[in-house]
């Protein structure tokens, strides 16, 4: 069982904060082999029911729920600005600043962008050690969840979010740690951001998926741009079921295409540049 890509909904008190541009990242180092292996190999063509499928049990499900569950979509509604809390790595600071901006050009209709202002932000990335990734979740969440945390997940990075009444995500938060090597930071940090946006779920059904246990990219994959472009598409919106978001995919699928086309065009054409920082 791979223990990278932890999700967990957050009890709003857990956060404290319940409710009651961009181009592509510019990189100064060649990236891992890894990744470049993954993303010169990687499935670039889906039907629509293969990725109907996936944003229905990606979107509407939690790998590990603290409080009662549901089958709503959750996503933010407002500008995503992210404060990056940790000196244990300038260097990491440096490509997570990279990662976020990669996501924003990968995704239409979601502003998001990494700020100095702690008061500003909605979503805080703590970068820690390796090491420091239990005692900061017993010191984050109290032992209680803690333990149910470490039995259910046995997390080496871990990513929530906190919503108000309406589904609306009004904060979220990364625990990432820096030390254990760049294709599991990469990794970790691509699935852990994209889950705290409202891509909830881990299912091993789904083959194509960074959501998915036993997938490892490094790297924002074509298959879950499709997911992320439709969950921020404006015709979603928080809160929906399954069946109101079912009759809206037809339709969402296909904005979703038109992004993704042009992504795989703009690649394409930069395919040299496209490395990380470290």
């Amino acid at each position: 069982m791979r223990q990278l890509r932890v999700m967990i909904r957050l009890l709003a008190i857990a956060l404290g904060a319940a409710v009651a541009l961009g181009a592509l990242a510019v990189p100064t180092r060649a990236e891992s082999p890894d990744i470049s292996n993954r993303r010169a190999e990687q499935r670039r063509t889906f039907s629509d029911a293969e990725i109907q499928d996936g944003f229905l049990k990606i979107a509407l499900d939690a790998e590990l729920q603290l409080g009662a569950r549901t089958h709503r979509i959750r996503k933010f509604d407002e500008p995503v600005r992210i404060f990056v809390d940790g000196n244990v790595s300038p260097q990491r600071t440096a490509a997570l600043d990279a990662v976020v901006r990669d996501i924003r050009a990968r995704i239409d209709h979601l502003d998001v962008a990494v700020t100095d202002n702690r008061s500003a932000a909605n979503f805080v990335v703590t970068l820690i050690t390796a090491r420091q990734l239990l005692p900061t979740i017993r010191a984050r969440f109290g032992s209680e969840k803690a333990r149910q945390i470490e039995h259910s997940l046995n997390p080496q990075c871990l990513s929530g979010i906190a919503k108000d009444g309406a589904y609306r995500i009004r904060r979220a938060e990364v625990i990432l740690p820096v030390d254990a090597g760049e294709f599991t930071f990469y990794d970790c940090a691509y699935e852990e951001l994209l889950q705290a946006l409202g891509a909830i779920n881990d299912d091993r059904s789904v083959p194509w998926t960074m959501f998915n246990d036993d997938v490892q990219m490094g790297f924002f994959d074509i298959y879950d741009q499709y997911l992320l472009n439709i969950l921020y598409d404006p015709r979603i919106r928080p809160g929906m079921t399954r069946k109101e978001v079912e009759s809206l995919l037809p339709i969402v699928l296909q904005a979703a295409r038109d992004v993704v086309s042009r992504n795989n065009r703009r690649d394409q054409a930069s395919a040299p540049a496209l490395t990380h920082s470290d």
